[in-house]
């Protein structure tokens, strides 16, 4: 029996966010031959990012713009999502884990009275049937869960399925959906931004972080000056922000960001378990620090023992005669 997927297509500033495409991607694995996948994308200024969708497919990519929907909140994005689940009747809804979709999926599972599996990093077809695998323990172990009954809720850990490529002689249909502005118990009248930089730390491929080995604010510039070479961002341990050498937005960690780039630069951190459950499913681990016995060494791929403020600038100086070359 065919059934129906709807996709979460989450923007920023009126731009797709790469996750949204590795939604996209997620819901090809699961569907199966006669399955129809199906985009929702809201916000206020939705134009662009619904043009850069339409090259990637799905048979209807559904639309809802609305003032409302300028800045995140969950009452309106709730009533936006279910006026097109209304209108779509899906059988699967997949989300980014991001912190709106972790704000967004339970939400949308109780509405379906669906079951949820949350941050799948992996996904298996065993003879027609999705097996999805997530997290556990921090990293340190990995369960692979399947639905029973339907329908679906999923949620998308960033840079762990391989985004959807764009498909030619693609016919999608666009398809915009009334918003019914719900009575709203609270209003975003502003927002106050604390970036990491100009790449997203959850979505960047290349992260370079610092510990308390940074000393202090200042600290953290030659790490800043690596990440910008690499096209990368900057993060932290939960030890360097509480200890005010930056902003708590650059934290990795249990209770910060989880980051799985492609290669991690960790630079004076020493390896605790709360910063190891943000950053140890990185795919090459790099860690510099003085202290030869430090536990970040034990997950690292490759390990350098000396000052970081000595390796960070050689680092930068090398990758510069090859990149700028």
């Amino acid at each position: 029996m065919s059934k129906t997927i709807l996709i979460y297509a989450e923007t920023r500033d009126g731009k797709l966010r790469q996750v949204a495409l590795e939604t996209l991607g997620a819901a090809r694995l699961i569907a199966g031959d006669g399955d129809s996948i199906r985009i929702l994308v809201a916000g206020s200024n939705i134009t662009e990012a619904v043009s850069a969708l339409k090259p990637y497919g799905g048979e209807v990519i559904y639309t809802v713009e609305h003032d409302d929907l300028e800045h995140y909140n969950p009452d309106a994005y709730m009533a936006a999502i279910e006026a097109v689940l209304g209108v779509a009747k899906p059988d699967t809804v997949l989300f980014g884990h991001t912190a709106i979709g972790r704000d967004l999926a339970p939400l949308v599972a109780a509405s379906m009275n669906a079951g949820q599996i949350s941050d799948i990093t992996a996904i298996e077809n065993n003879g027609g049937e999705a097996v999805f695998t997530r997290p556990l323990y921090a990293g340190k172990a990995f369960e692979k869960r399947v639905f029973i009954d339907g329908p679906w809720v999923v949620t998308v850990r960033p840079n762990n399925i391989p985004a959807a490529e764009a498909v030619e002689g693609v016919d999608t249909s666009i398809e915009d959906v009334a918003f019914p502005a719900p009575s709203l118990r609270s209003v975003v009248k502003d927002v106050v931004r604390k970036t990491t930089g100009k790449i997203d730390l959850s979505e960047a491929k290349i992260v370079v972080s610092g510990g308390r080995g940074v000393k202090s604010a200042d600290g953290f510039k030659p790490l800043e000056e690596l990440a910008e070479l690499l096209g990368g961002a900057v993060g932290a341990s939960r030890g360097a922000c509480d200890a005010g050498y930056c902003d708590y937005a650059l934290q990795i960690g249990q209770t910060g960001k989880v980051v799985t780039p492609e290669i991690y630069i960790a630079c004076g951190i020493s390896g605790a378990i709360q910063h190891l459950a943000g950053m140890s499913q990185s795919r090459v681990i790099i860690a510099i620090n003085k202290d030869p016995e430090a536990p970040i060494f034990k997950v690292a791929d490759y390990g350098i023992v000396g000052d970081l403020f000595d390796i960070v600038p050689l680092l930068t100086q090398e990758f510069r005669k090859v990149l700028v070359s």
